[in-house]
């Protein structure tokens, strides 16, 4: 889920990145459980590389705090805590809904067409029930957004952002009560505001998105709740 801009064709990835998006995929999709242990030899030995390459893409997944890494111990799955979660979907909201008015005022074509693109793609993988390719599409969705207000260094704190929501939908939600094409569909609103070119619209679009996206229960303060 590394953002970038839309393109027709991806790259070819190499050995590490395989590794990276498989063990991504089963961390965000729970098959890889919170707590996991991940040893680099095992892993070596299951994706048929060296101990460098799995130790390499345990860096990059330990960047996104998907995994924690300690100097001469084994690696073990991130946590998924209501608290951690509930205070990443804060700061997504926050970046997110403050970003609004840049984005109106850079948007052009190029970003309607690769919003649109994505929602296909949403509404693609959700009719071929493929979760996790509905995550992949979700998540470049609001990059994509969020690369219309020109703040690059912010960037990698939203996709930690959007990375770890998902998780905590995914791993605290019951797979019945998820409907892959209403997921898609939530974003029509978002692309809707940014067509029509109204800034306040879209806050109150992607204020919307974000504050629905999981019900964290009582014990956890809501979006706008003043401390």
């Amino acid at each position: 889920m590394t953002p970038r801009s839309v393109t027709k064709t991806a790259p070819q990835k190499g050995p590490g990145e395989i590794v990276e998006a498989a063990l991504r995929r089963g961390i965000v999709l729970g098959t890889l459980e919170p707590g996991a242990v991940l040893r680099e030899m095992d892993l070596a030995s299951q994706f048929n590389c060296s101990q460098g390459t799995v130790r390499e893409a345990l860096m990059r997944l330990s960047e996104e705090g998907l995994v924690t890494r300690r100097a001469r111990r084994d690696t073990h799955v991130a946590p998924a805590r209501p608290d951690d979660a509930g205070e990443l979907l804060r700061i997504r909201h926050d970046i997110e809904c403050r970003a609004a008015g840049r984005v109106i005022a850079a948007r052009d074509t190029a970003l309607t067409d690769d919003l649109g693109d994505l929602l296909q793609a949403m509404r693609l993988a959700a009719l071929q029930e493929d979760e996790y390719a509905l995550l992949e599409s979700d998540c470049l969705f609001h990059l994509r957004l969020f690369e219309a207000a020109a703040m690059p260094v912010v960037e990698p704190v939203l996709q930690r952002c959007l990375v770890h929501s998902q998780r905590f939908k995914i791993l605290n939600t019951e797979p019945d009560s998820r409907v892959l094409l209403e997921t898609a569909n939530r974003h029509v609103a978002i692309v809707d505001a940014v067509k029509s070119g109204d800034a306040a619209a879209l806050e109150t679009a992607l204020s919307h998105h974000i504050s629905t996206i999981v019900d964290f229960g009582p014990d956890v303060l809501p979006l706008n709740a003043k401390s």
